[in-house]
């Protein structure tokens, strides 16, 4: 008996593993239909990138569901995909926009690009030209009455153009002897033409010599203005008989005339030179450069030396109504950075900011003389915050100091809690005062543990676009620059303003090629970092 349950219970696990393998087969067929026909229609919009990204997570997802090893990676599957899809592809993407020309005027595909500048129309010489009135029936199709000084015409799509007098059931004639209606086909007055804007992409009449809208009152026999020669890769000009071939994504003819809608193509190294060759780029980039470190080390630098301090002084049990005090100074980190920043900006106004118009009832509260009598007493009234590019640049470190002290608040009172107080007995057993205890064993333990934090907190400032584009967007700017650059620009900034707000348009790639600069400098300096951290970690044990 208890053999004949055994048998059945192996007999429903079977089963049960059978339907699972079936159900799982089904649905990773069904997957991977779409999976090819999204490649099949990205590689032929010519998204390669894409196509070879969604490729290799397929593979992946079918040789996980498949391989009996790969068992317990699926419960993490879900998850993978969102990290290749959204984590690992625009990292890849970036790095392959770098070495393009993608950008306004490049956003296309090859394909895309002939395909909108091959839908050009004109009016070749001998074409007819007409008034016209839209029509259109209960099923949506649409006719033309034609008017020229050749007569007055029926115009149906695809079919030939028929002469008024051999038109049927037109209804009856107005003033300027248009017909209310041509059969089925109602009148249409102008606002309802406006409202649907697809008449204009039908073509009226036989397919040789049909008739588009070409504006609001007049309709022609147009004809592509351009076409494209499969066999020699070029398009022609129909009307001016000038050849245009594709050259580093610019359609171009032999007298160097482009046509305004250029494809991405690849351009090698193009951007990188560009970057660190041009007058253009380089002559800021030192100075950019160079507060660029300097910001973001001092941002390190003030917010851990406030953070330590204040943690350090609330350390001490004794200390009265240091749980209200901490709460009250926790409030810069819960209020998000965009309001404070936008706040902060206000407060520095030069004209009608709080700061200012506090400064100048300070001055005025002392004998007008010494407005007189001392340049910098007077300076002191109303500082030129977002003019004067060192203010400029204290202010915005001040900004930052307040956004940033309690963040590192926190994180210094839960490491100094961590400090075993038998290091300070024996210090002090030994003689040591407060600053030798604090810089012989204080710092050395505390930046064990928040060294890393340390080197995350630079590299997070190094490239603190939201505080310097949203307090001051990057200025004061610099006088003579050839580029548009600030005094109070970083790295990332400047990339911004060169590659998407210079008033050339929209350069992709060279801000893709810029921001691989801006990461091989980043990577390089956190590398360094590290290797610091591990002698303070040496350090620490040997305390």
């Amino acid at each position: 008996m208890t053999a004949q349950v055994v048998e059945k219970r192996q007999s429903a696990e079977r089963s049960a593993t059978l339907t699972n393998v079936m159900v799982r087969m089904i649905l990773l067929l069904a997957i991977d239909s779409f999976v090819f026909y999204f490649i099949y229609r990205a590689l032929g919009e010519g998204f390669l990138t894409l196509a070879v990204m969604v490729a290799v997570v397929a593979a992946f997802v079918n040789y996980v569901l498949l391989v009996r090893d790969m068992y317990p990676i699926r419960w993490m599957l879900a998850g993978l995909i969102l990290m290749f899809m959204f984590a690992i592809y625009p990292i890849l993407l970036t790095v392959f926009v770098a070495f393009t020309n993608y950008g306004d005027g490049h956003l296309v595909t090859k394909l895309q690009s002939i395909d909108l500048i091959t839908q050009a129309r004109y009016l070749p010489e001998g074409g007819s030209a007409y008034t016209w009135t839209g029509f259109k029936n209960e099923a949506g199709e649409y006719a033309l009455w034609l008017e020229n000084e050749t007569g007055s015409f029926v115009a149906y799509p695809n079919q030939t153009l028929i002469p008024a007098a051999e038109a049927q059931d037109l209804g009856g004639l107005d003033d300027a002897g248009i017909p209310s209606a041509i059969g089925a086909y109602e009148r249409l007055n102008a606002i309802q033409v406006a409202r649907d804007r697809t008449i204009q992409d039908i073509q009226f009449g036989a397919q040789d010599v049909g008739v588009q809208i070409r504006s609001a009152r007049e309709a022609a026999q147009l004809v592509p203005k351009y076409v494209y020669d499969e066999d020699q890769d070029v398009i022609v000009d129909q009307e001016t008989a000038q050849v245009y071939a594709p050259e580093i994504g610019r359609w171009t003819n032999a007298s160097g005339d482009e046509l305004t809608t250029g494809f991405r193509a690849n351009v090698g190294l193009a951007n990188f030179t560009r970057f660190f060759n041009s007058p253009a780029f380089r002559g800021p980039l030192v100075r950019i450069i160079t507060w660029n470190f300097a910001f973001a080390f001092l941002s390190v630098f003030m917010t851990f030396a406030l953070g330590l301090a204040i943690a350090y002084l609330f350390n001490d049990p004794l200390f009265p109504g240091k749980k209200f005090i901490r709460s009250v100074l926790l409030i810069p980190y819960t209020i998000p950075s965009l309001i404070t920043i936008l706040i902060w900006r206000g407060m520095f106004n030069n004209q009608v900011g709080v700061i200012n118009r506090y400064l100048t009832n300070f001055v005025n509260f002392f004998p007008a003389e010494w407005r007189t009598n001392y340049a910098w007493w007077d300076a002191l009234a109303s500082p030129a915050w977002t003019v004067d590019p060192w203010l400029a640049k204290f202010a915005l470190l001040f900004v930052n100091l307040w956004l940033g002290y309690p963040y590192f608040m926190l994180i210094c009172s839960g490491a100094l809690q961590s400090i075993p107080q038998d290091l300070y007995a024996a210090a002090e057993v030994d003689g040591a005062n407060g600053f030798q205890r604090f810089f012989k064993i204080t710092l050395p333990l505390l930046l064990v543990s928040v060294g890393p934090l340390l080197v995350a907190s630079f590299t997070f400032n190094f490239n603190n676009f939201n505080l310097i584009f949203l307090f001051i967007e990057g200025g004061p700017p610099i006088a003579n620059s050839p580029t548009r650059a600030g005094h109070t620009d970083i790295l990332i900034s400047y990339v911004y303003n060169l590659a998407f707000a210079s008033g050339r348009g929209k350069e992709y790639g060279l801000g893709a090629a810029i921001t691989i600069v801006i990461f091989v400098i980043v990577a390089v300096i956190t590398l360094a970092q590290f290797r610091y951290t591990k002698m303070w970690e040496e350090v620490g044990e040997g305390v």
